[in-house]
């Protein structure tokens, strides 16, 4: 017969096992957990998160394919950057609005769903890089559900190959923003 000391030892030690499972994959394999990509889209805007330049270059790209015929780069700190790069890329300056308040993902969502809200907007791609598409995809369709969202993430350094020092550390703590924001926002990480 099994005690009740036992059994709880048991689910302890299978619940340790379910975790350390599920660490190694979050590990091996961050491309696959943290990557929504919703392949090619039509939507009425792209939203370009701050944050490296590859992401106004990932928008640039999306506004040439035709995807959406307005862009509005949302982030303080490097908005003006990414609008010389989007102009650079061929972006007419008439179909970019900026939002240069935002510090976080959060605020990100907030503050331009509120522009979105405001230009009657259905529909909309988020652009950032592969490892914060997910969060920030979660974040937006939390706080503008009425809102149909799409994740179109850059992939610069998608290879493990291609990490260096730093980045793989950014790519392994988006696990604990997905668990903070939860905690803090409500907005599910998966």
């Amino acid at each position: 017969m099994i005690t009740k000391r036992k059994w709880i030892r048991r689910i302890g030690l299978a619940l340790a096992a379910v975790l350390a499972a599920l660490v190694i994959v979050a590990i091996v394999f961050p491309q696959k957990l943290l990557t929504v990509d919703d392949g090619p889209v039509k939507a009425d805007v792209i939203v370009v998160l701050g944050g490296g330049h590859e992401r106004p270059e990932r928008a640039a790209e999306l506004f040439k394919a035709h995807d959406a015929g307005m862009v509005i780069i949302s982030g303080q700190g490097d908005t003006f950057t990414n609008r010389i790069i989007l102009l650079r890329d061929g972006v007419p300056t008439n179909v970019i609005q900026m939002e240069p308040n935002s510090r976080t993902t959060h605020e990100n969502a907030v503050f331009t769903i509120q522009i979105l809200r405001a230009q009657h907007v259905h529909s909309a791609i988020i652009v950032t890089s592969w490892y914060h598409s997910r969060r920030a995809l979660n974040c937006f369709e939390h706080y503008g559900p009425e809102i149909k969202f799409y994740s179109r993430p850059s992939f610069f350094a998608f290879q493990r190959s291609e990490w260096r020092r730093p980045f793989g550390r950014r790519v392994y703590l988006e696990y604990l923003k997905l668990v903070g924001y939860c905690v803090r926002y409500g907005v599910g990480p998966f």
